[in-house]
């Protein structure tokens, strides 16, 4: 119950902080893109403060024994540059230059009652749904005796 709790604010103030910012406003997101244009710089001061305040919150939560609702850290400890990460990464900026949402900030647009955002999270949705039904298809196959 109190992780939940805990999920709920954290999600809360995420989400307050993508309202006040903008980064709700998918035309706001496309003007940063837009540099010969109506280039808006604010979304780069938005991930730098977001940017800072990560690595000054992990620098001292990473000196703890362990979380304080989790019996341990999950963090990542891959390396490897593969074709599921970079085509992951390709999809996801193509995604966010064409519709001007990333998840972090369609999710909360929803709740500013942003039409198009709507539509996003639902094909995002449903790609979530495709990859996940390729990729066990793939992970079949591969383990199938010929």
């Amino acid at each position: 119950m109190l992780r939940t709790v805990t999920a709920g604010l954290i999600g809360l103030v995420f989400g307050t902080g993508i309202a006040i910012s903008g980064m709700g406003n998918p035309a706001k997101v496309l003007n940063f893109f837009d540099i010969a244009g109506t280039w808006d710089p604010s979304l780069a001061l938005v991930m730098a403060s977001a940017l800072v305040v990560s690595a000054i919150g992990y620098h001292f939560v990473l000196r703890r024994p362990k979380p304080v609702l989790e019996a341990r850290f999950h963090v990542p400890t891959g390396r490897k540059l593969d074709l599921p990460l970079l085509a992951g990464s390709a999809a996801f900026g193509i995604g966010w230059g064409i519709s001007g949402f990333c998840p972090g900030g369609a999710i909360p647009a929803l709740g500013l009652g942003e039409p198009s955002a709507w539509i996003f999270v639902g094909a995002m949705l449903a790609g979530i749904a495709a990859a996940r039904t390729i990729r066990l298809a793939l992970e079949a196959r591969i383990t199938q005796p010929a």
